[in-house]
């Protein structure tokens, strides 16, 4: 899978958040594309864009989020390159098919949006033009990813942020076991050839098989459930 994250943000380099994330960016699979730094004029150019979209299977907006909503480039480019006949009308979009979702950056706990608290509303509210946006283009919607409050996060919390970022951006739209396990085992065995010390590739081939082992005997489980249903219906 083809991941486009598409950054807004108007001083990139002043952010922490979003340095993390761009160092926390899968080594395969994903693109990042910063908005203002390629058009630094605003003159977003269409047709380049749209022949990017058309190369990736899942689309991201990823972008701090100002007064309930993106920086202003993120929205000029949606006025400028979701066209007519390209991205909606009376024939099939040409991004139907594709995956689309959202990464904010709150400044703020993620608690306090919701009913009852500061902010009143909740992201998924907030966010309903795009998923209208989504559903117009024939994109099927992730459920968002809120980074919250970045700076505040311990070491083992930003540990738990990198892999959700590159579950977001490179794991199957799929919350089963399975799936995960799937995911984690080939990120294991990517580590596996990347030039680690003898000790440390043991130690990775060891947690591949040691999950390769639990999903068989989950695997059994699972088979023989089947079979005690099947045989109580019989």
């Amino acid at each position: 899978m083809q991941t486009l994250v598409i950054v807004s943000h108007p001083a990139l380099a002043d952010s922490n958040v979003q340095r993390f994330l761009w160092e926390s960016l899968p080594a395969e699979g994903a693109t990042w594309h910063h908005l203002e730094s390629v058009y630094p004029d605003g003159q977003i150019d269409r047709e380049t864009e749209q022949q990017q979209l058309l190369q990736y299977d899942r689309i991201i907006f990823q972008f701090p989020f100002y007064w309930y909503s993106s920086p202003a480039l993120l929205k000029q480019w949606q006025d400028v390159v979701l066209t007519e006949g390209f991205a909606y009308g009376p024939d099939r979009s040409r991004l139907s098919g594709k995956e689309f979702g959202l990464i904010v950056a709150l400044g703020v706990n993620e608690r306090e949006y919701q009913a009852g608290g500061k902010e009143g509303f909740t992201i998924s509210e907030l966010t309903r033009p795009y998923q209208a946006m989504a559903r117009k283009c024939g994109m099927s919607y992730l459920p968002t990813l809120v980074v919250s409050q970045f700076g505040y996060l311990s070491d083992s919390k930003r540990k738990e942020l990198l892999i959700a970022y590159q579950q977001y951006l490179s794991k199957e739209n799929d919350a089963s076991l399975k799936t995960a396990e799937n995911w984690f085992r080939l990120q294991l065995q990517k580590v596996g050839k990347s030039g680690l010390s003898e000790e440390d590739q043991r130690l990775v081939e060891q947690l591949v098989s040691l999950m390769e082992d639990n999903r068989e005997q989950l695997d059994d489980l699972a088979w023989t459930l089947g079979q005690m249903d099947g045989s109580q219906l019989g």
